[in-house]
């Protein structure tokens, strides 16, 4: 192992320090962006019950109606999301993320072997995050601010439709170039050449950890067992997938274990979930993020680097790189959780 890396692991323990300017704006934009959850369904409900209980003869009727169909298109539509208009306002420098990445003491450790064939941070690859955490600040913080793309390199995040209906969360996802989670999104973006980045486990690992029945306070838990969609399109266009844990995402929020909410959120594929922070608002706990970038999983040498049809993709060859993905994960979590601090947990894959 290099000095460097020695240097590096030896600061774990270390936080960076948070100013007062760097509490604000993290304050700020978790009422903001992580609150919209709540205050913007609740605006919404309040402008349609004024609508509504206005007399038709008021004028203000009229007011509340175009405001709240003024609401509701900025949430569905408008051109200020394109990617060009954040690279015009420059949006991966904002002062805002530096905050945040001192907030969370950002750090990143690449255990990938470089070599000529393949560059990680440039070359084509699917980035799979684990976990997703109740908010997925580790994608998020991942392809947002500047400094963390010099780390993994450019990539384009692929985001459920729900975030979309609220105002700048989509907003955000529309700068950053964000694929829609849907099949056919995400395999045009791969034959289009795109690197994209993606929480494998979905919002239903929201779901999956303590302090849900059988689980234990010492489990991290990944819901990989079954997610072979992504290993499936690595192999159709012949792309490697990058296996990186995110050590502390999934402890910046606490939820309600309320077991219907699970069962509601999985039949309409939406995260509906009571969660709490610090000061049981929706604001996260001080957690560093760890970022662990494991060896890329390529698959086999007569498919790399060709998108071939998906009748040549048998299960064999899925359960073989799913398989190699998921030892890797467990691998690089082993490893690096006595440095972060996590030496008693044990990471489940479910």
């Amino acid at each position: 192992m290099s000095s460097s890396e020695n240097e590096k692991r030896g600061q774990l323990s270390k936080e960076n320090e948070l100013s007062v300017i760097d509490s604000i704006l993290v304050t700020g934009s978790s009422l903001f962006i992580v609150g919209s959850v709540f205050w913007v369904p609740l605006l919404f409900i309040k402008i349609y019950k004024k609508w509504k209980q206005t007399p038709k003869e008021d004028k203000r009727r009229a007011y509340y109606r175009i405001l709240f169909l003024s609401l509701l298109a900025v949430c569905v539509i408008g051109p200020h999301r394109k990617p060009w208009v954040g690279k015009m306002l420059n949006f991966r420098k904002w002062r805002l993320w530096k905050a945040w990445l001192n907030f969370v003491s950002f750090q990143v450790i690449s255990e990938h072997i470089q070599d000529s064939a393949f560059d990680l941070k440039n070359d084509q690859a699917i980035l799979a995050m684990s976990p997703h955490g109740i908010v997925p600040f580790a994608l998020g913080l991942g392809f947002i601010p500047q400094e963390a793309l010099d780390k993994f390199g450019p990539f384009r995040p692929v985001v459920a439709s729900a975030p979309r209906f609220f105002p700048f969360v989509r907003t955000l996802i529309g700068w950053g170039d964000g694929v829609d989670a849907s099949r056919s999104n995400v395999h045009r973006a791969l034959a289009d050449g795109s690197r994209i980045g993606l929480a494998p486990g979905g919002i239903s690992e929201m779901f999956e950890g303590y302090p849900k029945k059988g689980r234990q306070p010492n489990d991290e838990c990944v819901l990989l067992a079954s997610r072979k969609g992504f290993i499936r399109m690595a192999l159709e266009h012949g792309v490697p997938v990058i296996p990186i844990y995110c050590f502390g995402s999934s402890k910046m929020l606490k939820r309600l274990n309320l077991p219907i909410l699970e069962r509601i959120s999985n039949l309409f594929r939406i995260s509906i979930c009571l969660f709490f922070g610090n000061n049981f608002l929706p604001v996260p706990f001080r957690k560093k993020l760890l970022y662990v970038i494991g060896r890329a999983i390529h698959p086999p040498e007569h498919l790399n680097s060709k998108k071939v049809d998906a009748s040549v993709i048998d299960d064999i060859l899925v359960d073989d790189m799913h398989k190699r993905f998921c030892d890797e994960m467990v691998r690089i979590f082993d490893k690096y959780k006595h440095d972060y601090g996590w030496g008693m947990k044990t990471l489940r894959i479910v």
